[in-house]
C-alpha cells in the first residue's frame, strides 16, 4: 500500500511549493534577467543624473528601483529591459532632486505658510545672511578685547528691550524654548495645565508629551471648556511644595467659543507667585505689535504677557515676528539664567545663520521699521491695494490669452496664529482643469503654490511678494498652455 502511494506521488510530479517545478524555474529566469546594479547605474541615459547626484546616491536609488522590480516580477509582472529600468531610475533621480528645498511663489492665501518656511525675510536680513554665510562672523567674540564674548548678545538685548522683560534667551524654535523652560525650571515637580490647553501643534507634537520629555509632572486642571482660578488653587493645595509652575498655553491654532472660561493671565500669575511657583506662558506666535486694529483680535503681544506677570514667555521668531526659525524665552532674569545654565540650552542654541538674520530683523523693530518686515507688510497691505494688484494681473493675463478673472477671497495668517481670523483679499481665478493647472504651476520654474476653490485655481494677491509679479504671470501663462 505504501509502495503504491509512493509511485503515485512520483507520477504526479513535485509537490507545489517544493521549488523544483517549471514555474519556479521560469521565476528564477525572470528574476535573473533583472539588471545588475552597476550596469544600470552606468547606463548612458543616466549621465546627467550621475553628475548631479553622484554615483553613490544614484546606486542607492538603483537598489530601490530593482527591489521594487523584483517584487513586481514575483507578483507576475514581466521583467523590464535595461532601458526601461534606466527610465525608472531616471524618474527616481528626478524625484530625489526635486525634494531639494527651492524658492517658490506663495499665491496660496496663507501668509505664514508652515510648509513654505513661514515668514520670508526682509532684504536687510537677506543681505546680512549673504555677508555672513561665506565668511567668518563675530558670533561669540568680543572684538574690543579679543576674548570670548556672549553669544546672541545683541538679539537677546533687543528682545528684552522690545518685550519689556528683564532678560531673554534665544534657541532654535519655540518647542525647544518650552522644553528648555520646563526642563530647567520644573524637572521632577508638578506643572499645572488647564485641560483646555493640552493641545497638539504641527507635526503631531502634543503638550503632554513635551511635559513628559522635560521630566516634569503634568497635573490637569479644570475641564476642557471651563477652567477657573479656584481650580488652580485646589491643585496647588494638593501638593504645594511639589508644584513648580503653572503652564499657560495660548490657543493660537484653534478657538473655543460658547460656554468657555479661563482666568486672566495676571490673576494666574498672582496666584502662582503667592504659592511660590512660576508662571510659564507658551505664547506661540510671538507678536511684538498689536494687530487687533487690522481686524486680527485675540493674539496677545509678548509685551502684554510680560506685563501681566509671566515669569517666562516662550514664542517663535518665524511667525508674526517675521524673522528666521528660532525660539525665545523672555522674562525674569533669575528664571532665564537658570534656563541658560541648563546643559540642554547648548543643544538647543540658535545657529549662526539664523542668528544673523534674527539680529537684522530685530534691528528693524528697534528702528521703528517693523511694518517693513514682509509678513507684517502683507498683513498691513490694504484691501484696495490687493484689489488693484489682482486687476493688473487679470489685465496682463488676458492680454496673453489666459481668460482669468478677479474674485474676492479671504487670506489666513497661518503659522498657528489667529485661528479663524482672516483678512479680506483679492484673488485671480484661472481657467482650465484645476488639478492639472495647479500641478503645472507647482512643476514650473519657479514653482507657484496656489489653492483650489470651487474647482478653480486661485492666486492670492496679498501673499505674493512685491517683486514676484512678472515671474508669476510667466508661470501662469506656461501652466495654462501646458497639455
Amino acid at each position: 500500500m505504501a509502495q503504491g502511494l509512493w509511485v503515485s506521488l512520483l507520477r504526479c510530479g513535485p509537490v507545489s511549493g517544493s521549488g523544483n517545478g517549471p514555474d519556479d524555474e521560469a521565476m528564477r529566469r525572470a528574476l535573473g534577467s533583472l539588471p545588475r546594479i552597476d550596469a544600470l547605474v552606468a547606463h548612458a541615459a543616466l549621465d546627467a543624473h550621475r553628475r548631479r547626484l553622484g554615483a553613490a546616491a544614484l546606486t542607492r536609488l538603483a537598489r530601490q528601483v530593482v527591489a521594487r522590480q523584483r517584487d513586481a516580477v514575483r507578483a507576475g509582472t514581466p521583467a523590464p529591459s535595461l532601458d526601461d529600468s534606466a527610465q525608472q531610475l531616471a524618474a527616481a533621480a528626478r524625484a530625489s532632486l526635486s525634494a531639494r528645498a527651492r524658492p517658490v511663489i506663495n499665491a496660496a492665501g496663507v501668509i505664514l505658510h508652515t510648509n513654505l518656511g513661514r515668514a520670508p525675510l526682509h532684504a536687510s536680513a537677506v543681505e546680512a545672511l549673504a555677508a555672513s554665510a561665506g565668511r567668518y562672523t563675530s558670533v561669540e567674540i568680543d572684538l574690543a578685547t579679543g576674548a570670548r564674548g556672549a553669544r546672541a548678545a545683541f538679539a537677546e538685548g533687543a528682545l528684552a528691550s522690545l518685550s519689556g522683560a528683564e532678560a531673554a534667551l534665544v534657541v532654535n524654535n519655540n518647542a525647544a524654548a518650552v522644553l528648555l523652560a520646563l526642563g530647567a525650571l520644573c524637572a521632577g515637580r508638578r506643572v499645572l495645565v488647564s485641560r483646555g490647553e493640552l493641545i497638539e501643534i504641527g507635526g503631531g507634537f502634543r503638550v503632554p508629551e513635551v511635559l513628559a520629555r522635560s521630566g516634569s509632572q503634568l497635573v490637569e486642571v479644570g475641564t476642557t471648556n471651563r477652567t477657573r482660578l479656584e481650580d488652580y488653587a485646589r491643585a496647588f493645595d494638593e501638593a504645594p511644595a511639589e508644584t513648580a509652575a503653572v503652564l499657560r498655553v495660548h490657543q493660537g491654532n484653534f478657538r473655543q467659543s460658547g460656554f468657555v472660561e479661563q482666568p486672566e493671565l495676571g490673576a494666574l500669575a498672582a496666584l502662582a507667585h503667592a504659592r511660590g511657583a512660576l508662571l510659564v506662558h507658551d505664547l506661540g506666535g510671538g507678536a511684538l505689535l498689536d494687530l487687533g486694529p487690522l481686524g486680527l483680535p485675540g493674539e496677545p503681544t509678548v509685551q502684554s504677557c510680560v506685563a501681566a506677570g509671566a515669569d517666562v514667555v516662550c514664542f517663535s521668531t518665524d511667525k508674526v515676528l517675521g524673522g528666521p526659525q528660532g525660539g525665545v524665552l523672555v522674562g525674569r532674569s533669575e528664571a532665564i539664567e537658570r534656563a541658560r545654565r541648563d546643559p540642554l540650552a547648548r543643544a538647543l542654541r540658535l545657529g549662526r545663520l539664523p542668528l544673523v538674520a534674527l539680529e537684522a530683523t530685530l534691528a528693524l523693530y528697534l528702528e521703528g521699521r517693523a511694518v517693513e518686515v514682509p509678513a507684517l507688510a502683507a498683513l498691513h497691505r490694504s484691501a484696495e491695494a490687493t484689489r488693484a494688484r489682482a486687476s493688473r494681473w487679470v489685465e496682463a493675463l488676458r492680454a496673453r490669452g489666459v481668460a482669468a478673472e478677479s474674485v474676492e477671497v479671504a487670506v489666513e495668517v497661518g503659522g498657528g496664529a489667529f485661528a479663524d481670523a482672516a483678512l479680506p483679499s483679492t484673488g485671480v481665478a484661472l481657467p482650465g482643469d484645476a488639478e492639472r493647472v495647479a500641478l503645472a504651476l507647482r512643476s514650473g520654474e519657479p514653482a507657484v503654490i496656489a489653492r483650489i476653490a470651487n474647482d478653480r485655481v486661485l492666486l492670492d494677491a496679498r501673499t505674493v511678494l512685491p517683486l514676484e509679479d512678472e515671474a508669476l504671470l510667466d508661470a501662469v501663462v506656461a501652466a495654462c498652455a501646458a497639455r
